[in-house]
């Protein structure tokens, strides 16, 4: 009977000490979510870039720039001296802006906006007014249109625009100074 006991106390020991296993998910999520995010946010963007063209068309006396970074600008005041600097990482500038909505209707005015003191790239600004000041020299004024997702996308900006609203911004540069 002892032997028996043994054996068993043996065996149960033996078995108890295998390695743990991993635990496996219940379910198993697949790339869903983000495919139907990115098919909706294309779907967005091409909506609205149709949008802007109808803009452009509207008004034929503008030249519109297609930028890298997928916004559209004409220049109101151009500066061709090539010794006036853009800004660079670190470098304030000061400047203005409005902001309307692609209808046309005023969201904030230049006053609102206040004249602004921004610092590249260390300050939070919205991405496409951030973009949009590399290409500005002091001196210049240039109408953006940005689509949404360069503007405060889906969350709007907590106040006045809503969500996903591509916005018109007038923005003028009075100064840089170099860092």
């Amino acid at each position: 009977m002892k032997k028996l006991l043994l054996c068993c106390i043996i065996l149960v020991s033996v078995i108890a000490c295998k390695s743990p296993e991993a635990r496996r998910p219940i379910s198993v999520t697949s790339g869903s979510f983000i495919d139907e995010s990115v098919k909706r946010n294309t779907q967005l963007y091409e909506s609205e870039k149709q949008q802007f063209q109808e803009y452009i068309n509207k008004n034929p006396n503008q030249k519109y720039i297609a930028s890298n970074s997928g916004f559209w600008y004409t220049y109101n005041t151009q500066i061709t001296a090539d010794s006036l600097p853009k800004p660079d990482y670190g470098d304030i500038v000061f400047f203005d802006y409005d902001v309307k909505s692609l209808n046309g209707i005023q969201i904030y005015s230049a006053n609102e906006t206040k004249p602004d003191r921004y610092v590249m790239d260390q300050q939070e600004l919205f991405t496409g007014l951030r973009e949009g000041l590399k290409l500005m020299k002091a001196g210049e004024t240039v109408t953006f249109l940005f689509p949404s997702s360069k503007a405060y996308g889906y969350y709007g900006d907590e106040n006045k625009i809503g969500t996903n609203i591509p916005l018109i911004c007038k923005v003028t540069v009075h100064s840089i100074t170099e860092n």
